[in-house]
């Protein structure tokens, strides 16, 4: 007998509004309102809106906050300053595979607020207690996600929007601050910050449900559109962004080391001692990669082919990668992709040929990331 889904708090509204629903992550969730076209350019060009409730919503506080998550990060989290974001991290196993990458935010030194991915939040619930229990360390972790719910208002439209809504400091928040009870109208909202998952500028916010209701209804009054999980998947394919089960998982029989990922943006800290998965971590950089992750941007002439997960990457006769991620980018209007190749044969700018699992076959160039300019 399969589990029920879970519904995120604002599910009525979203009916109301039309939407169509799917699974993800054991959630049920607004995949698509009008368009997935339609609602990805919105958010390219002016302003969307985003339930993601789905996600994990989680708080740690204690004397040893902060040293727990120097043992589970790769990244030093610690330096981040208070009312800031800590940029992406990530949770490694003991195998150097990535069980989450996440964001934390330092609310102060004893007390700071996450947002796991949706499918692993009660592993990293799990993973962050027995790190702190088998270490003697002083925390308490405390599970937000039924508390609040979580919008995201994205897009280059999105910071008139909250200015308009009664976020006075919208243009001059930095990207990754954040502030903590903000009256946004007849609104409270526990947490907003200047982030995102869309390569737009942005703000997401936190909130009680019936808050989180007037803020996003004076969203739509503004101009916001409502964008479902679809076309935040296809905005964070175009920018070449991961998704567990997709780019990452614990799996080190399907998941190259988590160098493979090219994740960037500082998220591991070779500076940084005694970290879970660093021994296997360092040693993938010491023996250098079998395999690296990369884009595709579908030729001219396969324009309509949509590299999908699981597809095979080859080069004349030889089998040199697999597809993880793809979809039909609406911004350069052919399909885009990423997966993993040989590294012997990821060279920017060569021709390789996707082939799906009827044999079916298109044309693609290596790229690298971002997969379109902004």
């Amino acid at each position: 007998m399969s589990l029920a889904l879970r519904t995120v708090q604002l599910s009525s509204l979203h009916e109301g509004l039309g939407a169509s629903f799917g699974e993800f992550a054991g959630w049920s969730v607004p995949m698509v309102y009008t368009s997935t076209m339609e609602e990805h350019m919105a958010v390219r060009t002016d302003v969307g809106i985003f339930d993601i409730s789905h996600m994990g919503r989680l708080r740690l506080t204690g004397p040893d906050a902060a040293e727990l998550l120097e043992i589970v990060f790769t990244k030093k989290v610690s330096a981040t300053k208070e009312g800031f974001m800590s940029g992406p991290t990530l949770a490694l196993t003991e195998l150097a595979r990535v069980i989450d990458d996440e964001m934390w935010y330092r609310v102060s030194d004893n007390e700071w607020l996450a947002v796991p991915n949706a499918a692993v939040t009660e592993r990293m619930k799990s993973h962050l207690q027995q790190a702190a229990s088998s270490r003697g360390l002083k925390v308490s972790l405390e599970d937000l996600t039924s508390t609040y719910a979580m919008l995201a208002i994205q897009g280059p439209r999105s910071p008139e929007v909250m200015e308009r809504m009664g976020l006075k400091e919208a243009g001059s928040l930095k990207p990754l601050q954040f502030l903590l009870n903000v009256g946004l109208g007849d609104a409270m909202a526990f947490l907003v910050s200047r982030s995102g998952w869309t390569g737009e500028d942005g703000f997401e916010v936190w909130a009680a449900p019936g808050d989180a209701e007037r803020i996003y209804r004076k969203a739509l009054e503004l101009g916001a559109k409502p964008v479902g999980i679809a076309a935040r998947d296809t905005l964070r394919i175009e920018m070449g962004f991961v998704l567990g089960g997709n780019e990452y998982g614990e799996d080190p029989l399907k998941f190259p080391c988590a160098l493979s990922l090219r994740y960037g943006l500082g998220a591991i800290d070779w500076g940084k001692r005694g970290f879970i998965g660093e021994e296997a971590l360092r040693a993938c950089r010491r023996e250098g990669l079998r395999w690296v992750r990369v884009g595709f941007e579908m030729k001219k002439s396969s324009a309509r082919f949509i590299p999908r997960n699981g597809y095979k990457v080859m080069v004349d006769d030889v089998e040199v990668g697999w597809v993880t991620s793809g979809t039909f980018s609406p911004v350069l209007q052919r399909g885009v992709g990423q997966g993993y190749l040989d590294v012997r044969y990821a060279v920017f700018g060569e021709t390789v040929t996707i082939v799906d699992e009827r044999g079916r076959s298109g044309e693609a160039k290596i790229v690298d990331f971002p997969l379109i300019r902004r």
